[in-house]
């Protein structure tokens, strides 16, 4: 069997927001510092490191300049922040703040939008479209939330997606990501509604956002492969959750995604005996529960 597979992937860590968002103690901001630079020091190249949230939807996040702050005087030019922005006043403070990349969400499903921000999706829209009016040179990237599967209303048809795909390009966003938030997507249907993308907008750059709760995210991690995709976001330990997503557990585990790929002789840029020291440092040091195969079996990768 003959595969088709990228000559190399990129894997955004977003740990340091999608994996604390769903962590109820407060992780004091040394803390998170401390994991963002090690975390830093594992040949990552793009990171999504905090949310400009209000601290009464998710006190996690309340730190959110200070965190931007540091890394900015650490690592700006080294390596690619993101940070993400539900609304106008989120997408404000992160652009004062200084980050190089904005990522703003919005569900395929309406239920989930609803939960998520309080809007409606064209409300949504709408918002989208006054951030991409004042971005400037910032860059903006959409999630699609939701975009296989919703919470509430079960198996999310292409066409939704394709819809909110549609009017944000039109707006003027400069990346998109597909979510599967909930992690409950198998293969066959991902492939589906990858091939919908494919048919109506080509070779566009699409990421995935895969999580973990059905234990499918290799499999569809490898399904978007072969299919020519080739951007993942991941999160150390395979931390991360939806607040708003009843049942959704962690995050595809970047050191999960990079062992894979690097067996395959697919290159990564990331040192995963580094990544999974960081790893175990996050549940020794910080008390962080962390979920991926590689930490538990700790033996046996690719480059240890």
């Amino acid at each position: 069997m003959s595969f088709s597979l990228p000559e190399r992937i990129e894997i955004m860590e977003v740990c340091p927001r999608d994996g604390f968002q769903s962590v109820k103690e407060f992780i004091p901001t040394e803390g998170k510092i401390a994991i963002l630079d090690a975390l830093a020091g594992t040949g990552i190249s793009t990171m999504e490191i905090t949310s400009f949230v209000s601290p009464k939807a998710i006190p996690q996040m309340a730190d959110a300049a200070d965190v931007t702050a540091h890394f900015n005087a650490k690592w700006r030019g080294k390596i690619t922040s993101v940070a993400l922005v539900p609304n106008l006043r989120g997408a404000e403070s992160a652009l004062a703040a200084g980050v190089d990349w904005m990522n703003f969400v919005i569900s395929a499903s309406v239920d989930h939008n609803m939960a998520n921000t309080r809007r409606t999706v064209e409300e949504s829209i709408e918002e989208l479209k006054k951030v991409c009016a004042l971005k400037g040179e910032t860059k903006l990237r959409l999630s699609v939330a939701t975009s296989f599967a919703c919470p509430f209303a079960g198996d999310v048809p292409p066409e939704k997606v394709v819809r909110v795909v549609e009017e944000s390009l039109d707006a003027g966003v400069d990346g998109v990501t597909l979510c599967d938030t909930i992690g409950t997507t198998d293969p066959k249907y991902l492939a589906n509604t990858l091939t919908e993308m494919r048919a109506r907008y080509g070779d566009y750059p699409f990421a995935l956002h895969l999580h973990d709760t059905h234990g499918m995210a290799l499999a569809n991690m490898l399904t978007a492969m072969r299919m020519g995709f080739s951007s993942f976001d991941a999160a150390a330990g395979g931390l991360g959750g939806c607040p708003f997503a009843p049942g959704a557990a962690g995050n595809a585990a970047t050191e999960d995604m990079a062992n894979m790929a690097e067996r395959m002789g697919i290159p990564t840029g990331i040192d995963i005996p580094k990544l999974l020291a960081v790893v175990r440092s996050m549940k020794s040091d910080f008390g962080l529960t962390t979920y991926s195969h590689l930490a538990v079996a700790d033996k046996g990768c690719c480059n240890s």
